[in-house]
C-alpha cells in the first residue's frame, strides 16, 4: 500500500512540475512573441488596408463591420498587439498629441467640433490620406476632405518602418 501511495505521489508531483513548466515556456514564448514583434507600420497598413471596402455599423468592432474608432482599435489590436480605448474621444484624450508637422504614418487624426467633442477618428497613412469607417464604409479619403473638421493628431506609438 505505501508503494502505492508514493508512486502515486511521484506521479502527482511530476504531472505538476510539468504544468508549471509548461505555463512558464508559455510566458516566455507570449514574451519574446511581442518583443520580436514590435509594431511596424507596413503591417499596421497592411492590416487597414485587409479591411477596405467592409461597411459601416455604428458600435462595431470588427472583423466584418466597424465604427470608426473600432476600426482604429481593430488594427491596432490585430497588427501592433496595442489595446486602444473604445471610443474616438478616448482615443483622443489617451495619448500625446501631436502638430501637423510632426504627424507620423500610425498616428490617429481626430475629426469633430473640438478638442471635447470628437466625433471622428481615422488612420494617418501620410500624404494626407487616412483609412477610416465612415457612412460609406472602410476607405482612403483625405483628411482634408470638406465634411471633416480636423481637431488634431495622436500618437499612439513608435514604429518600425
Amino acid at each position: 500500500m505505501k508503494k502505492s501511495v508514493v508512486k502515486g505521489f511521484i506521479t502527482l508531483a511530476t504531472v505538476i512540475a510539468f504544468a508549471i513548466l509548461g505555463i512558464a515556456a508559455s510566458h516566455t514564448t507570449a514574451h519574446a512573441d511581442t518583443t520580436d514583434n514590435d509594431p511596424s507600420f507596413s503591417t499596421v497598413l497592411s492590416t487597414a488596408k485587409s479591411k477596405l471596402g467592409k461597411p459601416y455599423v455604428w458600435g462595431a468592432t470588427g472583423p466584418l463591420s466597424f465604427d470608426c474608432s473600432g476600426f482604429t482599435s481593430y488594427v491596432y489590436k490585430k497588427a501592433a498587439n496595442i489595446t486602444i480605448p473604445r471610443t474616438a474621444q478616448a482615443q483622443y484624450n489617451a495619448y500625446k498629441h501631436v502638430k501637423g508637422s510632426a504627424v507620423k504614418k500610425g498616428d490617429l487624426v481626430f475629426f469633430g467640433g473640438s478638442t471635447s467633442s470628437i466625433s471622428h477618428v481615422g488612420l494617418y497613412i501620410g500624404k494626407g490620406q487616412m483609412i477610416d469607417a465612415q457612412n460609406r464604409g472602410v476607405i482612403t479619403e483625405s483628411i482634408y476632405a470638406p465634411w471633416w473638421h480636423k481637431v488634431g493628431y495622436a500618437h499612439v506609438t513608435d514604429m518600425n518602418s
